[in-house]
């Protein structure tokens, strides 16, 4: 664990705060590069997840560091402001203060909300806490709780929000399976954006959410009208959709592994060369064998992307004699 140092009193997430500029200053954390998540520094100084978030939030404020998508915080495209001590000498003209974080009267729920879906886009739901965003909203800890009771009622909040973040065009696609195709990838597009959003619901115990409703009405919308039954249509919803979710929950689940482990796909994979070649080679899995020989020199990459339009095709490939083959359902 890091030894915490620093003047005395001075508040725990300043010495936090003043342990990084320090790394950006020597070099050891250049542009680009991740930053400790709040998780990671609240493990190695020995503090509470919100003392951790709002040193970062300090940071970000600076303008030494920034959030991205899933890939957490790194260190800003410059860190010309890294160099500056975290402590003036006495009587050191001050660097002008970092903007000063919204007052309390400006504390709304829309930006609850949309702060709370910012950490869980960096960090994952398992780094959002109330403390976390009050931490980065640069208000009083039980702030938050005068507009929403806890982190369950805020989590739904955040879902119908990301979900509601697209928008359908007023004009329809012709053909139910070009419409399909507009909400099923319109959803993967949402899900690629907030990762976290595909874990929050299995096809058995759903979200019930208005935004997620939006989507599945236009579905089903697509769906009506060629005659299906009320429990095949909405089974077929269902189906397409498990296709989209299911693939999903994969881009969280990686990226909360190369969190835990520091290492990329790619990296784990070769590091599990070895042994995957040890089977092919035992003979006992020869069908495998000889697939994962047909892969050539470039060995095989696994894209999710490219796996989710194949079985976008698949599936309605597979569904369109069950469709178009039902009576249509008349006046």
């Amino acid at each position: 664990m890091t030894q915490i140092t620093g003047p005395s009193g001075q508040p725990p997430y300043l010495r936090i705060v003043a342990g990084i500029r320090r790394r950006i200053a020597d070099g050891e954390l250049a542009p680009g590069d991740r930053v400790p998540s709040t998780r990671q520094l609240a493990k190695d100084w020995g503090v509470a997840l919100a003392t951790a978030t709002k040193a970062l939030t300090t940071l970000r404020l600076e303008g030494l560091v920034e959030t991205r998508p899933r890939a957490g915080t790194v260190v800003a495209g410059t860190a010309r402001t890294a160099s500056a001590p975290a402590t003036a000498p006495a009587g050191a003209p001050r660097r002008p203060p970092a903007a000063a974080p919204p007052s309390e009267q400006d504390l709304t729920l829309d930006r609850i909300v949309r702060a709370a879906v910012e950490i869980a886009d960096a960090e994952g739901l398992p780094g959002l806490s109330m403390r976390g965003v009050a931490a980065r909203l640069g208000v009083a800890a039980m702030s938050p709780y005068r507009y929403v009771t806890g982190k369950d009622d805020l989590v739904l909040l955040m879902a119908d929000a990301a979900y509601g973040e697209a928008a359908y065009p007023a004009e329809v696609p012709e053909g139910w399976r070009a419409r399909v195709e507009e909400v099923a990838r319109t959803l993967w597009s949402l899900y690629r954006a907030h990762p976290w959003l595909a874990q929050l619901g299995s096809l058995t115990r759903p979200l019930i959410s208005p935004g997620l409703m939006v989507h599945g009405e236009r579905m089903l919308s697509a769906l009506d009208g060629h005659g299906l039954a009320p429990k095949a249509l909405f089974e077929t919803h269902v189906l397409i959709y498990s296709h989209v979710q299911g693939l999903a929950v994969h881009l969280e689940w990686e990226a909360q592994a190369e969190a835990a482990t520091g290492q990329s796909e790619d990296a784990w994979m070769d590091d599990r060369a070895g042994a995957l070649g040890d089977l092919a080679a035992s003979g006992r899995f020869p069908v495998f064998a000889r697939i994962v020989g047909g892969f050539g020199a470039d060995g095989y990459d696994m894209r999710l992307d490219d796996f989710f339009e194949a079985g976008l095709k698949a599936l309605l490939d597979g569904l369109t004699p069950v469709v178009e083959g039902a009576a249509p359902t008349g006046p």
